[in-house]
């Protein structure tokens, strides 16, 4: 059976080990040794390292795994500075199979926290990096509102009942925000309490589904008059597109 399983690492990202049997695929390792604890603890061999985008905190324990597993294979959007192992390059409309855990993976490139970024999407599985966030998305880095914007209306056509395993433990800050924005959301109201218990006990929020994230993430819901009545008085002018909304929802968000 193919299990998903959470590894917290730094201070609040989230690497996301695939398995099944003995076999195992690390999503963004940005840290080696909680890795290597988990594959040594459950006797499991690295098969793959599939990378989002290249930022630090996604990629820094690519090199400690695969001297540990040197067969192990990496899949990336772009080349990986100073890695001297082959590094198989994936983009929109590429298809990603994994034999041992009879697993194929669709690639999305989803643009707009950078320009690169891809997910990793299949049975009902969608592994976004820092694109889609539960009740958030990304900063815009080196890519546009528009671009993030149009990655996550692609986002909003994944069946309802997709899990959502985003790189990032940043639910309760983001609800918050997002009740800012409509504090009477019953979802969102239920959504925080829920994440709240959750994460007393230690618990990790992950994943989402994105029926949730469309009943309660601002960032999905630009269409909604309340949301855009609130970005338009934030910004003291009517809005002509949700592109505009989403755009003054990003930057408040930036300054809290």
């Amino acid at each position: 059976m193919l299990q998903v399983m959470t590894i917290p690492a730094r201070n609040d990202n989230y690497i996301w080990l695939i398995k099944k049997g003995n076999h195992a695929v690390v999503v963004d390792p940005g840290d080696a040794a909680p890795v290597l604890s988990r594959l040594t603890a459950g006797n499991l061999s690295l098969d793959a390292i599939l990378i989002t985008h290249l930022h630090h905190d996604h990629v820094d324990g690519i090199d400690a795994l695969l001297a540990a597993w040197p067969e192990a294979r990496i899949f990336a959007p772009s080349p990986l500075p100073h890695c001297q192992h082959f590094v198989q390059i994936v983009d929109e409309g590429d298809e990603l199979t994994l034999d041992a855990l009879a697993l194929t993976l669709q690639i999305l490139h989803l643009p707009g926290h950078t320009q690169d970024h891809i997910a990793y999407y299949g049975k009902g599985m969608l592994f976004c990096g820092d694109t889609l966030f539960s009740g958030g998305c990304g900063r815009l880095l080196d890519g546009t509102a528009e671009q993030l914007f149009n990655s996550l209306q692609r986002l909003k056509q994944l069946p309802p009942e997709t899990q959502v395993f985003c790189a990032h433990e940043y639910t309760q800050a983001n609800l918050k925000f997002c009740l800012l924005i409509e504090p009477d959301n019953p979802n969102t109201l239920s959504r925080m309490q829920q994440v709240s218990k959750l994460r007393q006990q230690g618990v990790p929020s992950l994943p989402s589904t994105m029926a949730t994230e469309l009943e309660t993430n601002v960032f999905l819901r630009t269409n909604v008059t309340d949301v855009r009545a609130w970005a338009e008085i934030q910004a003291g002018q009517i809005c002509e597109n949700e592109i505009q909304v989403f755009a003054i929802l990003r930057e408040k968000k930036n300054n809290l």
